[in-house]
This record gives structure tokens, sequence and C-alpha cells, in this order.
């Protein structure tokens, strides 16, 4: 099989809550642009709409995005809305709530509980929807996420939102969200070539109460929003050699490897680089192969 016949499907499978999803999904992140937000320049909009229309074709059933994945001249939220509208049936699509950015593009102060109603409902409209799958709260530094992750399942009560998750905390914060409501997934930054114990614990954590891990930046590594890695350590290079494949696609399958609960969103506004995301799903690493890799993970003793 080439990269261009190679389907989600080969990646298995994980549930959000009662939501089937591949365990390969697509990050909207870099629709929008050659690197994240403002920080490179806008995508060519044709090219955009049909690596959405590709990742469908190629069994991507599972969308992560932002009201804030935005550049000068493009909002990853329209072009998913445009590109897949009227959705598919198994489509499930994942947005965060809690950062903010202006017109201008600039980071605002993050919300306050009261006011990630519009958060939510700005998505909603951008994408033309009329509840939201999945929402993660993105925690933005504050110490305790109860008020806001409470303020999210009133949401979900109230049918815009049908299932709640968290981004970017600690286990403290996972405990103290599940005390309030049900968490189907985690979102936090994680990598192969970056050591984190305190992800380590959440991942594992994840799994022990069935709970979806979601890496981002997981291909980008240390570049993180501006671009993916490209530079790679030699473990790396010579392994993905072995199987024919890229160190990116190496990067992402490390990540699958990680626990059957552990998804991977790699973003692409590259219609072969999509393909290759997608493939990297099938590829198997051996024992000894995964003990030589997880050494560029472990903390520097």
């Amino acid at each position: 099989m080439t990269a261009e016949t190679i389907t989600a499907d080969a990646s298995g499978s994980w549930k959000l809550g009662d939501l089937p999803v591949h365990r390969i999904g697509f990050g909207a992140m870099r629709l929008t642009g050659s690197a994240a937000f403002h920080l490179g320049t806008p995508s060519d909009r044709a090219r955009s709409l049909a690596v959405l229309r590709r990742a469908v074709e190629l069994g991507v059933n599972h969308i992560d995005t932002a009201a804030f994945y935005f550049s000068a001249t493009r909002s990853a939220n329209e072009l998913i809305n445009t590109a897949l509208a009227p959705y598919p049936d198994d489509l499930v699509i994942a947005a965060k709530v809690g950062p903010f950015r202006d017109y201008h593009g600039e980071w605002g102060t993050a919300a306050r509980p009261d006011q990630l109603r519009g958060h939510v409902e700005e998505n909603l409209r951008q994408l033309g929807r009329d509840h939201l799958d999945v929402v993660y709260l993105r925690r933005m530094r504050q110490d305790s996420i109860a008020e806001h992750f409470g303020a999210l399942a009133a949401l979900r009560e109230a049918g815009l939102i049908q299932h709640l998750a968290i981004s970017d905390v600690e286990p403290r914060h996972l405990a103290e969200a599940l005390e309030i409501a049900p968490v189907v997934s985690v979102q936090n930054r994680y990598a192969l070539d970056r050591p984190d114990a305190v992800g380590d614990e959440v991942r594992r954590l994840c799994g022990a109460h069935g709970i979806a891990f979601v890496p981002f930046y997981a291909v980008a590594g240390s570049a993180g929003p501006r671009a993916a890695a490209d530079t790679h350590d030699d473990t790396v290079r010579d392994i993905a050699r072995a199987h024919g494949a890229s160190p990116a696609q190496l990067r992402i399958a490390w990540t699958l490897h990680q626990g059957p609960h552990v998804l991977a969103i790699p973003g692409t506004g590259n219609p072969d680089h999509l393909a290759e995301n997608v493939a990297a799903g099938a590829l198997r690493l051996t024992a000894d192969e995964l003990a030589r890799l997880d050494t560029l993970h472990a903390p520097a003793s």
C-alpha cells in the first residue's frame, strides 16, 4: 500500500464519550497559513478546502479546531464549514474555548466563566452547528479550573455541548474536573523529544479512567506553532528509514504507541503531508524500536 491508499481506520479507534473516532484525526490549526495564528503567510483557500475534503475521503472523522485559529485572511472554522457542511454523520468536531484573539489577531484576556457561553456560541456560528460534539476548556494559567469547567458543564446541560474536555492541565485539574462532570478527552502538549513527567502522569491517568489523551505539537516538537520539526535525532531518522517512513510519520507512530487511548491530530495545509500523516497510523513499531525512542522522551538523569 502507498500513503495515498492507507486510510485512517488503520490507526484503530477510540470513543470520545459515545462518539467513535479513528485514532488519527486532523488538527485545523495549520489550515490558515504557513504557521499557526498570525505567525506565517495566509494559506491558499482552495488548497485548504481540498485538504479538508481529502481528509474525510481518507477516513478522518475527528477534527480539532477553535474560533481563535485564524490568520489575516483565513478562519479554520469557516474553512471547515465551507468544505464539509452538511457534515458527515460520523464526523466529530472538537473545539476549544478560553483563549481569545481580537480582530487584529492579538491575544486578549482569557475568558471569565461567564464569557464562555459567548465563546461556545461563536464556534457554533462559524461552524454552522446547533451543538458542539466536544468542547475543551483550555486552561490559561489559572490555579483552579472548577468555576470555568462548571460553566461549560451548565452549557452541556443546556444542550449546546455534547461532551466536555480539558486542555493544558495537570493531574490535579483532571481530578477537579471529574468532580464536576464527565471528561472525555485531555489535550496537552506532548512530544517524543520533549521530556514531560507531568504529561506522562496525565496520560497514564487518562488511560486509567478511559479518557482519550490527545497530544498537540506532537510532530512540531519544540518548534510549536511556528513549523513542523526540521531537526531529528539520529535514532528517529534510522528507525524511520527502516520503515520507509519520514521522521514526522515516526513521531506520529510513536505517539499512537503510547496507549490505545492516545489519539493523534497532526495538522497540515499540504495534501501530500495529509496523506503521509494518515498513513502513519499503519506503522507498527517493535518493542526494541520503542525502547530506543523512549530514551529520547525520558527526562535527563
